[in-house]
């Protein structure tokens, strides 16, 4: 089933992110337990990131997202790179999650792995987009920056930028995370007002220890309300409290988020089976009935 089609059934959509492990053997032997888990919570659908730079990592994408759908029943999102992908490796890519009946991809540039050669065959991540919209068969995601990207001049621009993506074929939209909830507001706000309609699905990571904050932020560039830093000040020497207050922390946000009337909340919980539960089960009350 196609997550367009899902948006128009539900006021809110429920989703998690996992990704794949590097460690050899730990796909079968940790993260298929971790799913398990986490499609007893019904989620509408579970995405699979991609690999940085490919590897191991990036093969078991279209593997995982196939278990995930033919074998948990639960729709997958597989994500889709482009940096240091050719046009000929992206087509095998579709060509694959087709054949394993994967129906929805989420369309990224990717990261820059300095240690690779980057390819020119797509610019942007539209293009890529575009790719995928043209081969058939999938309903395509694009990624969205409630803070604005950070290679884009200002957060105006950034929006401009998104109905590029939109109209090479972007049903929805996914967040990058974010802890500060008036940031989501005012970019989508902002998508409004610019005449982007399309469902944008709120990203949410649960921060449950120390060593996730530096390389969290590092990454993503999300701004911290004295809320969060208060958070992490407080508890940061004591990982278990860190680990309920960072629990505390996402449900408040998400349930903020769902009333405030966000399309859907993806949660990031980086292939924790035991933090996605605790969350889901401090928000479901403000979710539609699953089935």
């Amino acid at each position: 089933m196609f997550i367009s089609e899902m948006f128009r059934e539900r006021a809110c959509l429920f989703s998690i992110e996992v990704f794949p492990p590097k460690k050899e053997g730990a796909v079968q032997a940790v993260l298929y337990p971790a799913l398990k888990a986490m499609s007893a919570l019904k989620p509408d659908f579970i995405s699979v990131t991609y690999g940085a730079g490919g590897g191991m990592a990036g093969q078991s994408t279209a593997q995982i997202s196939s278990h995930i759908k033919n074998d948990l029943g639960i729709e997958a999102l597989a994500h889709l790179t482009c940096v240091h992908s050719t046009r000929g490796q992206v087509r095998e890519t579709l060509a694959a999650l087709r054949a394993a009946n994967v129906e929805n991809v989420l369309a990224l540039r990717g990261d820059v792995n300095p240690e690779l050669p980057r390819c020119t065959d797509f610019t942007y991540a539209s293009d890529l987009v575009a790719a995928a919209a043209a081969f058939g068969g999938f309903d395509v995601t694009g990624a969205c920056y409630p803070e604005g990207h950070a290679e884009c001049p200002s957060l105006r621009q950034d929006v401009e930028n998104l109905r590029h993506k939109v109209e090479a074929g972007a049903s929805h939209l996914i967040t990058q995370l974010f802890f500060d909830n008036g940031c989501y507001y005012r970019f989508l706000n902002m998508a409004r007002k610019a005449g982007l309609s399309v469902p944008v699905h709120a990203g949410v990571m649960p921060i449950v220890s120390s060593r996730q904050i530096e390389r969290t932020v590092k990454l993503s560039s999300a701004s911290l309300p004295p809320q969060f830093t208060k958070m992490v000040s407080r508890y940061g020497d004591d990982p278990q409290s860190l680990y309920d207050a960072g629990i505390d922390y996402a449900v408040r946000q998400i349930r903020d988020l769902i009333i405030g009337g966000a399309d859907g909340i993806h949660l990031y919980a980086m292939n924790n089976a035991d933090v996605a539960q605790r969350v889901y089960e401090g928000v479901c009350d403000l979710l539609p009935q699953r089935a």
